[in-house]
């Protein structure tokens, strides 16, 4: 590969994630009972893991979590920050980072609209409105590695709309994604002086604002997260619509996202629609663990002023998914792997979860459906996803009802569900992240903002 992925950041990367994945590509995937997949599946292991035990309840009030766990809020709503402002509201997606020095980093996702408040003045931004910079964008959390204690905090990214989730990369930067293709004369877009809907990038040894630079070659589109292979630099993005495709971005120079690229779009042979609604008329269902081969589609004019690029994907014959949300990348016993969340898809439209391998020596990517739930007991609206250094799928809630009730959900290897944590606050679960040693579990209560590190006896 080209030099920008020899780097100690991309060393610590993979020496993260590849024991996590090593597992979940060893375990292959388990189906549902009854599934018609079930003859060529490998059986359950009897006896295997099943949680972490009963929830207890937190005299708090905030978040329930087994015996032997606990949490700390490290950054609330309201904060003072080192750059004069407060930490604004509805945190979401969010990357740890290793910065050296015995400092680790977490850069964190405001998903602010126009209308909401930034946490003070913006001195630097991409967007504004009515002469005004736009609120969303990052904030930077500097943190002790070993004490956990704040170091400092400051916005890292201003003049973006809806910054919902995106992806950590090898060469030690946030992608950001804006969940907001909209602009002048668009809807939604009344005041504003930009168009929006990008990626941009925040490094992680950031100490201030940086230059907002739009990442226009990776499209134009209700952008959720980003995930980078460490072996190519391709990036695989997910987009929340309910008529969303799996994107992937194939950079000109691994590792120099601004230098441009080929946009694509995941077609998946023999299946035009992976969301398994019931219903959809001539959708063939997709069964937990079938394998299909991939191919990629390329896309013309991403800048998409349309916002009609998921629609020009699928007419060049990429496959529907149901609310791309969470993804994360790993590499396991030299094979890359992504997880994506999609929070509506299955027939019980609770969720589900897809599981592309990319393919080596010239073979075909391949996809399956790794998990789709089947009961609010398993997951309701999975949404931010991660891994833990066991290789179980941490899955932060994002469900819609009128009493709230999300959680922390982990999936096993062999496909088995079971509950983390309980969130007591009228809000979604976001931004789920590991510290670089496996030993926290960061997590951000959306709305009001509190970004909390979990600690606990995780699973070997």
């Amino acid at each position: 590969m080209t030099t920008p992925f020899i780097t100690p950041d991309r060393r610590r990367f993979l020496g993260a994630t590849a024991t996590a994945f090593a597992a979940l590509a060893a375990s292959g995937c388990m189906t549902r009972t009854g599934n018609a997949a079930a003859a060529t599946a490998p059986p359950r292991a009897a006896g295997g893991f099943q949680g972490y035990g009963p929830l207890k309840t937190d005299l708090a009030g905030l978040l329930d979590l087994p015996e032997g766990f606990s949490y700390r809020v490290i950054s609330r709503l309201g904060d003072a920050m080192d750059d004069g402002g407060t930490v604004p509201d509805r945190a979401d997606g969010m990357g740890c980072f290793d910065i050296g020095n015995g400092e680790i980093a977490l850069v964190r996702n405001h998903e602010l609209q126009p209308r909401h408040k930034a946490g003070g003045p913006i001195a630097k931004g991409f967007g504004k409105r009515n002469g005004e910079f736009v609120p969303g964008g990052t904030t930077t959390i500097v943190l002790d590695a070993a004490t956990l204690q704040v170091k400092r905090q400051f916005r890292s990214l201003g003049g973006t709309i809806r910054n919902c989730s995106g992806g950590v990369t090898p060469w030690g930067s946030w992608l950001t994604c804006e969940e907001a293709p909209t602009g002048p004369g668009q809807p939604y877009g009344e005041g504003l002086e930009q168009d929006h809907g990008w990626v941009f990038e925040v490094p992680a040894a950031a100490r201030g604002l940086v230059d907002p630079v739009p990442l226009k070659a990776m499209g134009r589109f209700n952008h959720e997260a980003a995930a980078v292979d460490p072996a190519t630099g391709i990036v695989y993005m997910t987009e929340d619509r309910d008529d969303g495709v799996l994107y992937r971005f194939v950079p000109r120079v691994p590792g120099r996202l601004a230098e441009g690229g080929r946009l694509q779009a995941m077609v998946i042979e023999g299946l035009t629609d992976t969301r398994n609604w019931p219903n959809t008329a001539g959708a063939a269902a997709m069964p937990v663990g079938q394998r299909y081969a991939v191919s990629w589609a390329d896309l013309d004019e991403v800048e998409a002023p349309k916002d009609d690029l998921r629609q020009r994907a699928a007419a060049k014959g990429a496959a529907l998914v149901a609310r791309g949300e969470g993804l994360h990348m790993g590499v396991g016993r030299g094979v890359s792997e992504v997880f994506a969340c999609c929070t509506s898809g299955g027939a019980k439209q609770l969720g589900q979860i897809l599981k592309l391998t990319v393919g080596q020596g010239g073979a075909p990517d391949m996809v399956e459906l790794f998990f789709e739930s089947e009961s609010t007991d398993q997951f309701n609206f999975g949404d931010n996803l991660t891994v833990a250094g066991n290789g179980h799928l941490i899955v932060c809630e994002d469900q819609y009802t009128e009493v709230v009730d999300n959680h922390i959900r982990g999936i096993t290897p062999d496909g088995r569900a079971y509950t983390l944590a309980k969130l007591h606050a009228q809000t979604e679960l976001a931004g789920g992240c590991f510290s670089p040693d496996g030993k926290v579990l960061f997590v951000n209560a959306y709305d009001p903002t509190a970004t909390l590190a979990i600690t606990g006896p995780w699973a070997a």
